[in-house]
């Protein structure tokens, strides 16, 4: 009994530990999307900022440790996201996943840094990479008490489980008793429509990585005695901690801290009991590794499977079908010059790191291969590294001859690849990554520590090959040989891209459902991607193993596989081209800044990880950029100069525009001359609108006429390209939507404008804070205050259409923009949801229509547009609606014989339209 609690208390401070920093996890990636992967290099900061102050410079605990964790830490969460995080929000998950692991690469590095500086400059620090031992916030040395034989606690764990008791209860107010929590809910479970009800997602967002980071900030200290000052483990700890936040789905705060707390109890458990796994070697360190890849395959049974492994949409290839001189003259032609240099200009020295470059880019193309074309994250291309290099080394070492030593190694490599692809790949994204991530960690924990297999520290010999008369010991002949490999395995991926394998591979991509549908084995084709991938990394293994000449166990880990990833995503991954410059640059620009800058071997560091950095500017990688801007620039001339030629776009309809009712009250919302579209794509051409207080105007047209994306553009959500936007008289064309929210112009978007995981009562408290404002609500829809407590989610689709508009009513906006409000709807609620928008009229609300269900808006409407094509065609009063028109948009034939003179719908007061079957 004494040793189940001795192993239940301290797993609960390694438990609380891993709570704090899932908890953090899971807050930063509800309020933006983004899985932080440099959230434990945050607490590494953390902890050492609280051991320079403390230890260096003789601070008292406590003051050192609130000043971080309440100052240091939330600034630094605010300063990422003003600077990053909002931006990789709106970029591609392969670039999010790169510059967070940027940033876990350029932090420590960043800190340790500043240390050097710091004792250079004569201040009094303390040594601080890979010290162990240290103080806690508590009492130096701890003080121990003894609960009974054998089981005792220290002055360290006490304070770490109560400042998490602490952290628990008072996370657990924030959320569920506060307007704060309430809307950091609210913009986890709908971040657009936070924003259409004047909310700002970006400070909840900036609000929450500042919790987040303080969080990470509070592990980080509360480690300290435990965990050293040791970035490596820091970043494993932040791995473990990833698994309590997928049993949280990411989602749950409340899971996420009990999964932590579970997980280091687990952990002990394990370590003491498993007695089985005596035999195997790094079992128990393995155990987290276990649970993390066991959780999201668990997690992916119950969501949908992914089509792909990334959200990231298919580049597109400037250069396709261009002459293979513009496409390819310029690589070859460095390729031959480089070659040149080998026997001609470079020193013995630049010989070597030229060729080291090179052979690390065999592993850095295989990103290209599986990222770049399959948009499936790996990170676990150094583990087939280092099992092809270690097999290869193994067979060397029994007489095989370096070829086929290699192609073994490739082989088995591959092999690797597939067995870790195969469970894997119904994950997608972020998933993906981490149960790759999960899978070399155990490689590492386990597998390489077969004694057979790693052959102790010392590792195996691979000397150079000689082949017939080219000696590969010289770096000369080493680099020259890479170039010609190089240049096939080049030549090969871009072949595989436009031939009928490398179709099917984008078609699986960009559309899994549909290639599965034209005969292409999803399945088969991920697992034959991975699977290469795995062997060419591996074969770039064995290269850079022979041209280091040895390879042990611990050459490549898991996280080496990271920094190398940030460095080929940073370069671009959209040609193979540019993961062999990546590999130049990788062995070239750390010897450059050590011999030019400073002898610091940090700020090489710093400055790779803020390559992955720049992702948030541009996704495609520095490479790719500088041919996209030149493109940018051509294409921004060429319209200059069209413009200048044709002159402004004609805004003048296919058919003159009636003229609008005569009124004297002022618009509430007005559109000119709007322009508008996606990614270049126009959609709405110079369209002109009014909507006036106390009048509904019925927005009609066929679908894909713009009717979506003009209530976009009148709600703030998209900018128009041209024209403008005004409210009550004001221009408001660059206000988003949060600003026309606050000002009266309020979007129901099409769907339900609710939030589903929170319940009536708190969904109806964002609009009505005041709880007589929901009583009256209540009164008037009794069927809602039955229900009061229970989730939005699940109540029919009447009921939440009910709930998005019943507030209304008590607060009415000024413009409400309703985008098919009936939309699946009972005709007996759209007669309801239809009485709300009367009242709302009657109350002065100035209401912009969308519906397709024109018989009954016609009865409804003062006002009817017509859009088609994204231009407004007619604009009038509804008793001068022309019933050919209509039956034209809607069915695309003329109208039938017998309508009233001039085609004139008659519209009797219940809204029948005459003539027209309802």
């Amino acid at each position: 009994m004494g040793d189940l609690l001795g192993f239940v208390l301290s797993g609960l401070v390694s438990g609380a530990l891993y709570a704090l920093l899932a908890t953090g996890l899971v807050l930063s990636y509800s309020a933006s999307g983004l899985f932080n992967f440099a959230h434990g290099a945050t607490a590494y900061l953390c902890a050492l900022g609280y051991y320079e102050l403390h230890s260096g410079f003789g601070w008292p605990a406590v003051p050192a440790a609130l000043l971080l964790v309440v100052v240091v830490a939330p600034a630094t969460g605010w300063a990422l996201d003003r600077a990053m995080f909002r931006k990789l929000a709106k970029a591609g998950e392969t670039a999010q996943i790169v510059a967070t692991i940027g940033l876990l690469v350029a932090l420590p590095a960043a800190g340790l840094w500043a240390v050097e500086l710091l004792r250079d400059a004569g201040v009094p620090v303390q040594p601080a990479e890979n010290q162990f031992g240290l103080p806690g916030v508590g009492p130096s040395p701890a003080k121990s008490w003894q609960l009974m034989d054998g089981v005792g606690v220290d002055s360290d764990q006490l304070i770490t489980w109560i400042t998490t008791a602490v952290v628990a209860l008072g996370l657990w107010v924030l959320l569920r008793h506060t307007t704060l929590g309430l809307r950091l809910r609210a913009a986890v479970d709908n971040r657009s429509l936070t924003e259409l009800r004047g909310i700002s997602a970006d400070r909840l967002s900036s609000i929450a990585w500042m919790l987040s980071s303080a969080l990470a900030g509070l592990a980080g200290v509360l480690a300290t005695p435990l965990l050293g000052l040791s970035a490596h483990d820091y970043t494993l700890f932040l791995f473990v901690s990833a698994t309590a936040a997928v049993l949280g789905r990411f989602a749950s705060v409340p899971l996420a801290f009990a999964g932590g707390l579970a997980l280091g109890v687990l952990q002990n458990l394990a370590a003491g009991y498993a007695s089985f796994a005596d035999r195997i070697t790094g079992f128990r360190t393995a155990v987290p590794f276990f649970l993390l890849f066991a959780g999201l395959l668990l997690m992916a049974r119950r969501q949908r499977a992914a089509g792909t492994a990334a959200a990231d949409v298919t580049t597109p290839d400037y250069l396709a079908g261009a002459s293979w001189a513009r496409r390819w003259g310029p690589w070859a032609a460095a390729a031959a010059l480089l070659a040149v240099a080998f026997y001609t200009v470079t020193t013995p020295f630049w010989s070597g790191l030229l060729a080291q470059g090179l052979a690390i880019s065999l592993v850095f193309v295989s990103f290209t291969l599986v990222t770049g074309l399959g948009a499936m994250v790996s990170l676990a291309q150094a583990t087939f590294v280092t099992g092809a290099a270690l097999v290869a080394g193994l067979l060397m070492s029994h007489g095989w001859p370096f070829v086929a030593a290699a192609v073994v190694g490739t082989c088995v490599a591959a092999v690797l690849g597939a067995l870790v692809a195969l469970p894997a790949l119904r994950l997608g994204g972020r998933s993906l990554a981490l149960a790759t991530l999960a899978l070399a960690f155990l490689a590492d924990q386990v597998l390489f520590q077969l004694g057979w297999l790693r052959n102790g520290d010392a590792g195996w010999s691979i000397p150079r090959p000689v082949l017939g008369p080219v000696d590969l010991a010289d770096d000369r002949a080493m680099g020259v040989a890479l170039i010609v490999v190089l240049s096939v395995v080049v030549a090969a991926l871009s072949a595989l891209r436009g031939s009928a394998t490398g179709r099917a591979i984008l078609a699986v991509r960009s559309a899994p459902a549909a290639a599965m549908a034209s005969g292409v084995s999803v399945v088969r084709t991920k697992l034959v991607l991975f699977a290469l991938s795995a062997g060419l990394a591996g074969f770039g293994g064995v290269m850079y193993a022979s041209y280091n000449t040895r390879i042990t166990a611990t050459d490549f880990t898991a996280l080496t596989g990271l920094v190398w990833l940030a460095v080929v995503v940073a370069a671009g991954l959209r040609r193979p081209q540019f993961a062999v410059v990546a590999g130049l640059v990788f062995a070239i620009v750390p010897h450059l800044f050590q011999t030019y800058v400073t002898d610091s071997a940090h700020l090489p560091v710093i400055l790779f990880g803020l390559a992955g950095l720049a992702l948030a500017n541009d996704p495609d990688g520095y490479c790719a950029a500088v041919s996209v801007r030149l493109r940018r620039r051509r294409a921004e001339g060429a319209a200059r100069i069209e413009r200048i030629v044709q002159g402004p776009p004609s805004d003048t309809p296919d058919r003159p525009l009636a003229p609008a009712p005569a009124s004297s009250r002022p618009p509430a919302l007005e559109l000119r001359g709007v322009h508008a579209g996606y990614d270049g794509a126009a959609v709405l051409h110079g369209v002109d609108l009014t909507v006036r207080p106390g009048e509904i105007l019925a927005l009609l047209g066929p679908n894909g006429a713009g009717k979506s994306t003009l209530c976009r553009v009148a709600a703030g959500i998209l900018a128009p390209a041209h024209g403008s936007v005004l409210t009550h008289g004001r221009d408001g064309t660059r206000e988003g939507p949060v600003r026309r929210s606050r000002d009266g112009i309020l979007l129901a978007p099409e769907g339900r404008g609710i939030f589903p995981a929170l319940t009536i009562e708190e969904n109806l408290t964002l609009y009505l804070p005041g709880r007589t404002a929901r009583g009256q609500v209540y009164e008037r829809f009794p069927q809602l205050a039955a229900r009061r407590g229970v989730l939005a989610g699940s109540l029919s689709g009447g009921e939440q259409q009910m709930l998005a508009l019943a507030p209304l009513l008590q607060r009415p906006p000024k413009v409400l923009i309703a985008d098919e409000p009936s939309l699946g709807l009972a005709p007996r609620v759209v007669d309801e949801v239809f009485a709300v928008l009367t009242e709302l009229r009657a109350a002065g609300t100035a209401l912009l229509l969308v519906e397709e269900k024109a018989a009954e808006v016609l009865g409804l409407a003062d006002t009817v547009a017509y859009l088609s094509a994204g231009r407004v065609s007619w604009c009038g009063p509804r008793a001068e609606v022309e019933t050919d028109r209509l039956t034209e948009a809607y069915l695309g034939i003329a109208a039938p014989a017998g309508t009233g003179p001039g085609g004139r719908t008659d519209v009797d007061v219940d809204g029948e339209v005459a003539g027209r079957d309802r």
